[in-house]
């Protein structure tokens, strides 16, 4: 790393340009021929995402950042303090350090924690990075991690790991066993030097899936930003072979929405209804959980069918998702479907349903937007029908 990238020059020029289109600031002449221009470019386009996904980052001065990928793959600064309220203890090891968002956050929590990076410029540029942000109780160590975690021949109150989803030969990859490190196969060396194991895996996941590939699992964090599921956090406790929590979490701009229970328990269900009052459509990490049949459980109230995924109620109840006042209710057909939407605006969204969103739009003319939110479903009876709703 070149680390005339601090000098003040240079950093003004970074932040005064983040943001802008870099193939423009590309055509310009290096005004800083004492390091290469696409080192400096490097910093912009990165910074330039940050703003948003890492605030303390973006506005601390002379933080120097990685590539555009290691930016990208890095978690954000709301997941990253999520992760840290699951840990506790004296010691922390990150056998996969990356950026140490999740190690900055890690440490306000942990009194020793150890960041593990293979790569030896990012691990570099990581430990500068602490020292801009006062962080002292992070120890940046270079190497693999394994040969790390055996040399250091300690017990730790916690192992991390976020295993690297490319692949040198199969690319873009999701399952377990196809990651850096291979988690599946290092869990027993892994286990000799701690009780506790944190696992963030990608969101794409399948959880029957890795319970396949991982044993001892304690707890499923499944972790969503502003509707969108981010992460997937595997608990694991040596031995452990109790029953599984499934703990999700939806983190919005002004609070958060939780809703928990036991995997291992599939509860059946009776109460099913047609469309009542109100209408609810969980939010996003209800839905990658499966949890279906435990929100009609827990929140008393009505699914519309088995598969829908929608619920229904008189009454309306506070809920983790989207609420709805049921406008209308009719059976999917041309003759009705002219009648509501020719010509009109309306947002479409489709739970157990035989068309597209996008050839339900081009069928009837139905143009995206305005305050109207329809749903296109099936109901108790086996019905195709649709619902016009207001949110509320």
């Amino acid at each position: 790393m070149n680390f005339n990238i601090l000098k003040p020059e240079i950093q003004e020029f970074i932040n005064s340009n983040t943001g802008k289109d870099i193939s423009k600031l590309a055509l310009q002449k290096n005004l800083f021929p004492e390091i290469d221009y696409i080192e400096i470019l490097n910093q912009i386009a990165a910074k330039s995402k940050v703003k948003d996904k890492l605030p303390t980052f973006f506005n601390c001065k002379n933080i120097i950042y990685p590539s555009k990928i290691s930016v990208e793959q890095t978690s954000s600064e709301k997941t990253a303090k999520y992760k840290s309220e699951i840990v506790s203890g004296k010691n922390l090891i990150d056998l996969t350090g990356g950026f140490g968002v999740d190690d900055f956050y890690f440490s306000k929590k942990i009194d020793s924690v150890i960041h593990c990076e293979i790569n030896f410029e990012l691990s570099e540029i990581v430990n500068h990075n602490f020292k801009v942000l006062n962080i002292f109780n992070i120890d940046c160590k270079n190497g693999n991690s394994l040969d790390i975690l055996e040399s250091e021949n300690s017990k730790f109150d916690w192992i991390y790991i976020d295993p690297s989803r490319r692949n040198d030969v199969k690319g873009k990859v999701f399952m377990l066993n196809d990651c850096l490190p291979n988690v599946t196969e290092n869990l027993a060396f892994y286990f000799k030097y701690s009780k506790n194991i944190l696992i963030k895996t990608a969101p794409i996941l399948d959880i029957s899936a890795g319970l396949l590939e991982l044993s001892n699992v304690k707890t499923i964090h499944i972790v969503a930003l502003e509707n969108e599921v981010k992460e997937l956090l595997w608990i694991l406790e040596k031995n452990y072979i109790g029953e599984i929590e499934i703990n999700t979490i939806n983190i919005n701009k002004e609070n958060s929405e939780k809703f928990d229970f036991t995997w291992n328990k599939n509860h059946e269900i009776q109460n099913y209804s047609l469309p009542q009052k109100y209408l609810y459509e969980p939010n996003a990490a209800i839905m990658k959980s499966g949890g279906f049949n435990e929100v009609a459980i827990q929140f008393d109230i009505y699914k519309l069918h088995q598969f829908s995924h929608l619920y229904t109620s008189k009454e309306k109840i506070e809920f983790v998702g989207r609420v709805f006042k049921i406008d209308f209710c009719f059976l999917y057909n041309k003759t009705e479907m002219k009648k509501y939407f020719e010509n009109q605006k309306a947002n479409i969204s489709t739970r157990n349903f035989t068309e597209t969103v996008e050839n339900i739009r081009k069928k009837f003319k139905i143009k995206d937007g305005g305050n109207r939110y329809c749903f296109f479903t099936t109901n108790a009876n086996d019905e195709k029908i649709v619902l016009i709703c207001t949110k509320i």
